[in-house]
């Protein structure tokens, strides 16, 4: 199939035409380098048919009649300024699930919250930051942990920020309403606490995490490549999992050095399980499976 796709568009480069359910292999460039600047994103070739897939909605709420249309209106007429957050949702991936990575959880109850506290951090309030939060999944499984935690010790407090480039996951991750089956991973006696059944009949099928914990958290959009993150510089912990996979060598480097500016001395970094390689910095070492800690 690869194949004929490929003669099929030489056929129509050598015409002069091009289908306008498709996007040009110069659209495609010009866009993926655009996502590249902006998200540090990288956008191979073999990713153009889904893009194109996911830009069609986009090109609908556009008015546009195809994608070369589309195309046409971002980069001739345009159109990239009021397009960008949309361009950066129908790109960025988000897959996420509840308690992924599981040890990463664990590692936090046995250890890092408790030599947290023994520092004394931050009088007590631990600050624990979700850098690519998605629909906010992983901040809430932090959560889960911790309120059981408090339950148990009644002598820190918690706050949690998830911050990420898309809006859409971001709505989701505020709302904190899932369908049933996304919580399948969480430990039973949790999901019995911290889940609730969402009410109304357009809800059926749907649950919502509790208030208790939808106060300690907040969503913000946020890009990883931006010179300065506009957060606080003494945050305990920080999960950045499963993100730097998709930069290149040079901005990994340079959004961990900004993320380990912002953790106190003595905090964590945790990664995914692909990413360890890519944190070297000088003053954090390993602490555990993709967990580091600062000087």
């Amino acid at each position: 199939m690869g194949h004929a796709l490929a003669v099929a568009e030489r056929s129509n480069a050598r015409s002069g035409a091009l289908p306008g359910d498709q996007i040009g292999a110069e659209d495609f460039e010009r866009l993926a380098s655009l996502v590249t600047r902006e998200t540090g994103i990288k956008l191979p070739a073999s990713k153009r048919l889904m893009i194109e897939g996911r830009l069609r909605k986009r090109m609908r709420a556009c008015n546009k009649p195809d994608l070369h249309a589309y195309c046409r209106y971002l980069f001739d007429q345009g159109g990239i300024e009021a397009e960008m957050i949309h361009l950066i949702d129908v790109v960025t991936t988000n897959k996420t699930d509840f308690f992924r990575e599981n040890e990463h959880l664990q590692f936090l109850e046995s250890r890092m919250v408790p030599e947290l506290l023994q520092r004394g951090s931050n009088g007590r309030l631990l600050k624990v930051w979700s850098a690519a939060s998605s629909n906010g999944a992983e901040a809430w499984s932090i959560a889960m942990v911790l309120e059981d935690m408090l339950r148990q010790r009644r002598d820190f407090r918690y706050a949690i920020l998830g911050t990420d480039i898309s809006t859409v996951v971001l709505e989701q991750a505020r709302r904190a309403i899932y369908p049933v089956e996304a919580m399948a991973p969480v430990p039973t006696d949790k999901r019995q606490r911290y889940v609730m059944e969402a009410r109304g009949n357009d809800l059926r099928g749907e649950v919502r995490i509790v208030p208790e914990l939808r106060r300690r958290a907040r969503f913000d959009r946020m890009n990883l490549m931006d010179e300065r993150y506009p957060y606080d510089r003494d945050v305990d912990v920080i999960f950045l999992r499963n993100v730097l996979i998709y930069f290149d060598k040079n901005d990994q480097a340079a959004v961990v050095s900004r993320l380990v500016g912002h953790l106190r001395p003595g905090g964590y970094l945790v990664v995914g399980h692909s990413e360890s390689m890519v944190v070297q910095q000088a003053n954090v070492r390993p602490a555990g499976p993709t967990i580091f800690q600062k000087g």
